[in-house]
């Protein structure tokens, strides 16, 4: 199944791609789970859209005593803060594998960039600060752009706070798949970075996902693309 614009006529807005982000985050984690994570690893999707909840600042206030004589619960309401700071919270469209040996200690995660992932300068240094966290703390990353709406290169911001300008990515790519690998070589910390550009009408690449430094797997974008494309009727 060559690669189609989520975002654009004639699929969009007839087609969401929200519910297809899910999906294929779903397609990845059910190829991990089924063929090709080892005996002590699994893999599960994680999809958070839009903004966070807004807190109620009645839920500080006084509350009246329960009118059928129930006990009152007590709620505590912190003091004024210091101060309070303009933040981004990104979307998120995720894939996480993880270590079940001695509880669940993340490996690997692959990311499905979302349009609001690119739509302002705050939102796509908050991404790249989650991915560039994943890969400091020595867990595997896979970054996939197939958003056509916003033309923004976040694997470029992950680069720079990496302290590398060049990525590896041609000024004319628009879209990619983008896979790091955190390893120790020859005593030095070492980021692997395997890098192909992405183009509607094109199939998807194989890229590698390491769980450790010996064992990586084969990410078929390719085919895991075709089974959600499958699975929300779209050609």
């Amino acid at each position: 199944m060559p690669l189609l614009d989520h975002f654009h006529p004639p699929l969009f807005p007839r087609r969401h791609w929200e519910s297809f982000h899910v999906n294929w985050a779903g397609a990845i984690a059910d190829a991990l789970n089924e063929t090709l994570l080892p005996d002590g690893y699994f893999a599960e999707e994680h999809a958070h859209a839009g903004a966070r909840i807004e807190i109620d600042v009645a839920t500080f206030a006084d509350e009246p005593s329960p009118a059928n004589g129930g006990i009152a619960t007590q709620t505590y309401a912190p003091p004024k803060p210091t101060l309070s700071i303009p933040a981004a919270f990104p979307d998120e469209f995720e894939v996480r594998v993880y270590e079940a040996e001695g509880g669940a200690r993340l490996v690997a995660a692959m990311e499905l960039v979302s349009p609001a992932n690119k739509d302002r300068e705050s939102h796509r240094h908050a991404f790249a600060l989650k991915c560039a966290g994943y890969l400091s703390q020595g867990i595997a990353l896979i970054v996939v752009d197939v958003v056509t709406i916003r033309l923004a290169n976040l694997h470029g911001e992950i680069m720079k706070l990496l302290g590398r300008e060049e990525g590896g990515l041609p000024n004319t790519a628009e879209l990619y798949a983008v896979a790091y690998r955190p390893v120790v070589r020859d005593g030095a910390d070492i980021i692997d970075v395997w890098v192909e550009p992405l183009a509607i009408g094109h199939e998807l690449p194989t890229l590698p996902l390491a769980l450790n430094a010996d064992l990586a797997l084969p990410i078929d974008l390719e085919a895991t693309y075709t089974t959600a494309c499958q699975r929300r009727r779209l050609s």
